[in-house]
């Protein structure tokens, strides 16, 4: 019986067919919920400085395909090639975002996982003029960067741009990243946090460092984001 739901939930009509879902799911959130940004001025700010590496939470990622407003906000997003992976990959692409599959992860499974490759196609589409889409996450432990988008930043000379978006109205999942389902019909907010950017000679104090204010930057800015939308942080997070 596992075996049989295992084939299903792997089979391209199905993936397809939630993914298509999803995003149209998705678009009637955007649409129906009025947004706020903080600072105001954010695209005059980030537009200036793309292409760029924009960082955001596990669990908080389904709205992030609409920070792109314009046609020069080309855009790549990493996505796992884990099974649930695909879902998330055809709704992006359906919502007019790239994909790079592989893991963000730089431990021993980076390379089973295509770290290595995805993180080279990642400093090229930078150098192409995309923007690359991220979860700063450690995998398996939430609101916990990595260095993997620090060692990006370095490598390719661009700057982080962390940011978070929260509605007011949502379910959060009970899984390891408390993914958070965005609901239609309320209010929402887009909130940058401190822009980041690595040297290209950053020891690994330096990079240790940024990584810890990446995290920070990112806690802050969910906690604001939450704040604007009158709704209570994630519990430990703010």
């Amino acid at each position: 019986m596992k075996r049989l739901v295992r084939n299903i939930l792997r089979s391209g009509w199905l993936q397809r067919a939630v993914g298509g879902l999803s995003a149209g799911f998705l678009r009637l959130v955007w649409l129906t919920n009025s947004f706020t940004f903080d600072p105001p001025e954010v695209y005059e700010i980030v537009e200036p400085q793309m292409p760029a590496i924009f960082a955001f939470w596990h669990g908080q990622h389904f709205l992030t395909p609409f920070i792109k407003t314009k046609d020069i906000h080309r855009a790549k997003v990493l996505i796992s090639r884990h099974r649930d992976g695909e879902f998330n990959a055809i709704a992006a692409e359906r919502l007019g975002i790239g994909t790079i599959r592989g893991s963000g992860d730089h431990g021993s499974a980076f390379q089973r996982k295509g770290g290595v490759g995805a993180f080279k196609e990642m400093v090229r589409a930078l150098e192409q003029g995309y923007n690359v889409a991220l979860t700063a996450d450690v995998p398996k432990r939430s609101r916990i960067a990595g260095l993997g988008i620090i060692m990006l930043a370095r490598e390719s000379g661009r700057p982080i741009m962390p940011f978070a978006m929260a509605t007011s109205r949502f379910w959060r999942l009970k899984n390891w990243d408390r993914t958070t389902i965005n609901l239609p019909f309320g209010r929402g907010a887009l909130v940058g946090g401190e822009i980041i950017r690595v040297p290209p000679d950053a020891d690994a104090a330096t990079m240790e460092q940024l990584r810890a204010r990446l995290e920070g930057t990112l806690n802050e800015a969910t906690k604001r984001a939450y704040a604007q939308v009158d709704r209570a942080p994630e519990a430990g997070h703010g």
